[in-house]
């Protein structure tokens, strides 16, 4: 089952903190959990991102992330009704207004992108309902949005476009497996994802 995501920090303990106050510990059950690394983010788009709600209040809620430590980040999104902005260690997340489709909650957590090629978009929706062990429950245009049930605040959002893939991805998901072989693997796309016991 999905039950995380692994996000490389510089500084673990800063961008835990980050995370916890972002998400305002509203993760719909979802562990974020920051490792160590040396490698700063590379300057390409994380193929792995998260989406956040905004709430009524979304211009409100963009100022706290950026008093957090956010940044408004442009990634060529050109004009979009949602605010792109960067974590303290540049991660890329988005901030969604309401009425964004999909979305199912005011505030926290609300959806995990995984960039896909629409070439895999079957391939990558059929591994990830196996190994999360949630359902597709919409389709998307050259994707797919699956949900734990289908009641649940988060979204596992697969669709284009796919970040060309250069470098391990900075966040991971990761899929808890009683009985799994624990460590790190790939799936069709080429995405390094993590498998607990």
């Amino acid at each position: 089952m999905l039950t995380g995501i692994v996000i490389d920090a510089l500084d673990v303990a800063r961008m835990e903190r980050f995370w916890q106050e972002a998400t305002q510990g509203r993760t719909n059950g979802l562990r974020l959990r920051c490792v160590p690394t040396s490698t700063p983010k590379p300057t390409l788009k994380n193929r792995v991102h998260l989406d956040l709600a905004g709430g009524p209040d979304w211009e409100a809620e963009v100022a706290r992330l950026i008093n957090l430590g956010a940044r408004r980040a442009d990634i060529g999104q050109g004009d979009v009704p949602w605010d792109v902005l960067a974590d303290p260690e540049g991660n890329e997340l988005c901030v969604l207004r309401p009425g964004h489709p999909g979305v199912r909650a005011d505030s926290g957590l609300v959806a995990i992108c995984l960039d896909v090629a629409e070439e895999d978009g079957y391939a990558q929706s059929a591994f990830w309902q196996a190994q999360a062990d949630w359902r597709a429950v919409e389709a998307l245009p050259g994707g797919t949005r699956l949900r734990r049930k289908s009641t649940s605040a988060v979204s596992l959002v697969m669709g284009p476009p796919a970040a060309p893939k250069a470098e391990r991805n900075r966040l991971r998901l990761e899929v808890t497996r009683p009985g799994g072989k624990p460590g790190e693997y790939r799936d069709p796309g080429g995405n390094e994802f993590h498998i607990r016991r």
